[in-house]
């Protein structure tokens, strides 16, 4: 898959704004004339203060665009008062542009190429949002690390902490994925990842750990096999539940950092969408940005 064909006159500003990192792109007439990515500037993650420096470091990264049009997707945009929180710190950076904010899973849809079906995005958090032929639309998950986010890098790495404190409890030896949780840390003992987890961690941290699952399960840690088979499980659950309300069976669009890299959560997730009679599922190929110029054309702009 390659980046959508669909192109838009004039200049387009078009921010992807993870829990992790924000990038921002911009065209010219469908041209790419500037790329570049800076922390996160999702007020659901950081303070108001970093997202809007954050911010400031990506538009100075790309040449401080002057564009009339902005779209913008974003983790946790459920309302338009989030909507209007975000657009109000992007306005300073782009005075008198147009400027419209949605949730970053509709951005993963249009990037496969399609504006009906399912996109799910496994990276730092989860959700999923599909839209229906008749222009139903529904979304699942999304409601952040503290309430959810089955299946994502942040909730596979708090399992494996999880599944270490409960192995120290029983008095059982250290196996891989403990050994591994312990090495990313820095930590001598599993004593120690209590006051880890809860004193000066961040939920990127903790996301970013969730290669240690990938590499236990790829050598037959069986509690990591659990876990992702769990993860590919909570996200397919996911996606077959907005399937039903839009009334699609598909595509099913998965992507984002996990979604698009991890082959074994691809595979756990394609296998219990089969298992629900959903297989036409496309793995994203390429970061969802690139789905701005096709809902821009969408909008009419």
């Amino acid at each position: 898959m390659t980046p959508t064909s669909q192109t838009s006159s004039g200049t387009v500003l078009g921010l992807d704004i993870g829990g992790s990192k924000t990038r921002g792109i911009v065209w010219d007439d469908g041209a790419i004339i500037a790329d570049a990515s800076a922390g996160s500037a999702n007020i659901q993650n950081v303070s108001v203060e970093i997202a809007r420096a954050n911010l400031a470091e990506l538009f100075e990264l790309l040449g401080n665009p002057k564009t009339p049009v902005v779209f913008a997707g974003a983790g946790g945009v459920d309302t338009q008062d989030d909507a209007d929180a975000l657009s109000g710190l992007i306005a300073p950076f782009v005075r008198g542009a147009s400027i419209t904010v949605v949730h970053d899973t509709r951005l993963l849809l249009a990037a496969g190429g399609t504006s009906t079906g399912v996109a799910v995005i496994a990276g730092t958090g989860s959700a999923a949002w599909g839209a229906g032929p008749d222009g139903v639309e529904a979304r699942a998950g999304g409601w952040g690390y503290l309430l959810g986010d089955e299946g994502s890098g942040y909730w596979l790495a708090r399992e494996a902490v999880r599944h270490s404190l409960h192995q120290l409890d029983l008095g059982a030896e250290r196996d891989e994925l403990t050994r591994g949780i312990l090495d990313y840390c820095g930590l001598d003992s599993p004593h120690e990842l209590i006051a880890h987890f809860h004193q000066g961690t961040t939920r990127r941290y903790w996301a970013a750990a969730s290669p240690v699952v990938f590499s236990a399960a790829a050598n037959g840690n069986t509690e990591a096999l659990r876990l992702v088979d769990q993860a590919g499980k909570d996200l397919a659950t996911m996606a077959h539940q907005v399937a039903v309300q839009v009334g699609v069976s598909g595509p099913i669009v998965l992507g984002s950092g996990l979604g698009s890299n991890v082959p074994a959560l691809q595979e756990a997730f394609k296998s219990h969408l089969a298992s629900v009679g959903l297989r036409d599922v496309r793995i994203l190929d390429q970061d969802p940005i690139f789905g701005v110029p096709f809902l821009v054309q969408a909008a009419g702009r």
